[in-house]
């Protein structure tokens, strides 16, 4: 089941979509992140606490697209079946470039994320979208570009203590993303229910 959002969209324009497959999370998840995002920020750094209504855990990022291609990516979508599932909030962690720290995530755990992940990557590889080497399911709360003690944050951050809340996922969404100078601006395109 699918809930058309943007059903306007101009076949004979061409311009690029940047576009990706997520899901969103319930209140109760949120006000856990926000505390520990809190957490984060008591450490010294410089960069930036993800908004909380940019939160996310993208599924698939299919980068710029052409309109004619969103309605194909919006009509393969339709065919991918998944049930209700349970998932929960795992363990906060980091990914480093070069040693320096860049991301700070959150753990999202539930073994039939990854199976609903590996059939949309199916269908977007029908598609001729390249299939994701790896995935980790994840929520970026926080971008770094500068930490001056970088032992103390990494060392920091895993011990940060993030409660194990369950929620109930049934569904995922198509978005639009627009960089602007605010920071990314999100637009619902197509929503999938489970069934």
């Amino acid at each position: 089941m699918l809930i058309g959002i943007m059903d306007n969209i101009d076949k004979e324009n061409n311009d690029k979509w940047r576009t990706f497959i997520c899901i969103d999370f319930p209140q109760k998840v949120l006000a856990e992140v926000t505390r520990v995002q809190e957490e984060v920020g008591k450490i010294k750094f410089q960069g930036k606490l993800t908004e909380v209504e940019n939160l996310h855990l993208t599924l698939k990022f299919l980068g710029e697209i052409e309109e004619q291609k969103v309605n194909e990516v919006r009509k393969k979508l339709k065919d991918v079946k998944f049930k209700e599932m349970e998932l929960r909030l795992g363990e906060a962690g980091l990914f480093s470039f070069h040693g320096n720290p860049r991301i700070v995530w959150i753990k999202v755990e539930g073994g039939k994320i990854w199976e609903l992940q590996k059939e949309i990557d199916n269908k977007m590889n029908d598609l001729g979208f390249k299939k994701e080497e790896r995935f980790m399911s994840h929520l970026t709360i926080a971008r770094i570009k500068y930490v001056k003690n970088k032992e103390e944050f990494t060392g920091k951050i895993p011990k940060i203590g993030v409660k194990g809340i369950k929620f109930k996922l049934g569904k995922f969404k198509l978005m639009k993303s627009e960089l602007k100078p605010i920071g990314p601006v999100y637009t619902i395109i197509e929503e999938y229910l489970s069934n």
